[in-house]
């Protein structure tokens, strides 16, 4: 929200907030949503207000007009808006803080997809937790047919989610494919009736909020870390996570855990700050 309390007056987006839902609309229906430098400005801005709230639990993103969102824009790729090589390296770099700043909210995000969406547009749906879609919704990654390569997840999470033979066929071969197959190949959830996809959207939020939030946003971080590393160093987030709930259900106390007291000592130049330092700050230290 803005410092006044209303929500923030976007141009190329809606964001409406209502209790602990947030809802970002992509608001260029003329041109099936695609994402132009300033509606991707405003959805950075968005997602920086939503990363600091304290009362937003859940985000649905989508989009105006009976489309999700036709991706980045073309146009202003085509007319030179996008600068030189370099300027591309970092404009692309941009997009994928942006995707980082969607998936890393410690709310959990719904993709709440209709009509088309290809190319960025699929992949904002790959950085939400959740992706519902109508029957008539499709999907697809068409940036070969246009000699350029996608930048912010096309190839890298597309990969993870469904497979490398897969990302090759979505990326090379350039269908656009129907919702259920998205469904079938583990891109998106749910296929929903074209009617009810605010019913599935309302009925999913409904059943997350009698959920334990603090363990909810504890799956969210250590699923979306342990599926970029190797199992070992996965199961250490798993451990350390059963600790933090161990800790929240109010099993905290640990008989030889330091409880504060070392912050304490520096705080209050107590007698343990002196003992701790003159053990420790000349241990195996080299002097001339």
């Amino acid at each position: 929200m803005s410092k006044n309390g209303q929500a923030p007056a976007y141009d190329f987006i809606k964001f409406e907030e209502k209790g602990d839902t947030a809802r970002i609309t992509l608001n260029r229906p003329e041109v099936v949503n695609c994402l132009s430098i300033p509606m991707s400005d405003e959805l950075v801005d968005a997602f920086e207000r939503l990363r600091q709230s304290k009362t937003v639990k859940f985000v649905v993103i989508t989009g105006a007009g009976g489309n999700f969102c036709a991706g980045d824009d073309l146009k202003e790729m085509s007319l030179g808006e996008w600068g030189n090589s370099n300027d591309y390296f970092h404009r692309v770099r941009y997009y994928q803080w942006m995707a980082y700043a969607l998936e890393e909210l410690d709310k959990i995000t719904i993709a709440a997809i209709d009509g088309h969406a290809v190319g960025g547009g699929l992949e904002i749906t790959m950085c939400c937790d959740f992706a519902i879609a109508t029957r008539r919704a499709k999907w697809g990654m068409p940036e070969v047919d246009w000699g350029i390569t996608p930048g912010w997840g096309g190839t890298t999470r597309l990969a993870r989610l469904v497979g490398r033979r897969r990302a090759k066929e979505i990326n090379m071969l350039a269908a656009i494919h129907p919702a259920q197959t998205a469904v079938d190949w583990h891109l998106w959830n749910r296929v929903c009736d074209d009617d009810k996809l605010e019913d599935e959207v309302a009925a999913l939020i409904e059943l997350l909020r009698a959920k334990s939030q603090q363990t909810l946003r504890q799956l969210k971080f250590i699923i979306n870390k342990n599926v970029e590393t190797d199992l070992y160093t996965a199961q250490a987030f798993e451990a350390l996570s059963a600790a933090w709930t161990a800790s929240v259900n109010g099993w905290a106390e640990v008989p030889d855990a330091d409880g504060g007291e070392g912050l304490k000592a520096f705080r209050e130049k107590t007698a343990l700050k002196d003992k701790r330092r003159a053990l420790g700050k000349d241990f195996w230290v080299e002097r001339e």
